[in-house]
């Protein structure tokens, strides 16, 4: 990735997610040190460019910025960042990049096949929703793990082909589902108590994707569950790996930026609050009872 170029973004809405609150915690992996300006993904309109940047001023684009976006404007990297439609308002592009390059690069590492069956967990928050949008276009049967009635909803209309309910016995359901087979692939931005019965959910030879820690707690695998039923657990982090394999970053971007202008992305959108009220957005977004992605509208 060419870190040098850079694109200034006058940011009309700004998207939070799990990272604004694991930072705001200090227990984001990637944390910037306070004092630090909130805001993950942001939407907006080119200011200024570098030359070889691929973007030019006027362009309307959403990126992700890990912080910063709770601002006026914002530098964003071009690895990270997407040209927008004109007909797609800055407060769906402020929830794009970030869960659908997320899971999106998820279905890749996971190296699901069409007619496959996945287990999405945290079904109702960004990547989760992100996950199930895309399960068309990879030709998959989603079964999607939800907390609430709300969010069993939610989950349906981003794309579950069934759903099952974390606080009731999902693991037996989801056998059941599958005629007791298991699923291909569980993708899990959770973790925590449920990484166990996520292993357990999955078929003989099957892949678990870890993309975070959202239920708090690193989950810690006993190998021999892996070594006895041939399975394969496997993390994703798009920046180390287009490190050692360079044009990650772009082949996921180039990914979204196409469904997006093929019409083909379908943000859920919890909540919008103004600019006066990103103290609450923020907190809201910490307490993960919104189902899809909280956005703040910075400029109309």
């Amino acid at each position: 990735m060419a870190w040098g170029r850079r694109v200034l973004v006058e940011v009309r809405a700004a998207g939070l997610s799990v990272i604004d609150a694991l930072q705001a915690s200090g227990a984001y992996q990637y944390g910037q040190p306070p004092p630090y300006v909130a805001g993950s993904e942001i939407a907006g309109v080119v200011i200024e460019t570098d030359a070889d940047s691929g973007f030019a001023p006027g362009d309307r684009v959403g990126s992700i910025v890990f912080w910063g976006g709770l601002a006026e404007r914002a530098v964003v990297a071009p690895d990270y960042t997407v040209r927008l439609p004109d007909d797609v308002p800055f407060e769906t592009g402020a929830a794009v990049y970030l869960n659908w390059s997320t899971a999106w690069f998820a279905y890749e590492r996971a190296r699901v096949e069409p007619g496959q069956t996945v287990l999405v967990q945290g079904a109702a928050g960004g990547v989760g929703t992100a996950a199930l949008d895309l399960a068309g276009t990879f030709g998959v049967r989603a079964i999607a793990v939800v907390s609430s009635a709300e969010k069993e909803r939610a989950a349906r209309t981003a794309g579950a082909a069934e759903t099952v309910r974390s606080d009731g016995p999902w693991l037996d359901e989801v056998r059941e589902l599958t005629g007791g087979r298991g699923v291909d692939a569980v993708l899990d931005p959770v973790g925590g108590d449920r990484f166990t019965d996520s292993l357990r959910a999955l078929r003989i030879g099957g892949v678990l994707v870890v993309i975070g820690f959202a239920g708090g707690a690193i989950p810690e695998v006993r190998v021999n569950r892996l070594l006895l039923r041939n399975l394969t657990v496997t993390g994703i982090s798009m920046d180390t790996m287009d490190r050692e394999h360079p044009g990650t970053l772009v082949r996921v971007r180039d990914a979204v930026e196409g469904l997006l202008a093929a019409g083909r992305i379908h943000p859920t959108i919890g909540a919008i609050y103004p600019w006066e009220e990103a103290g609450a957005a923020l907190v809201a977004s910490g307490e993960g009872h919104t189902a899809g992605k909280i956005v703040v509208r910075v400029r109309s």
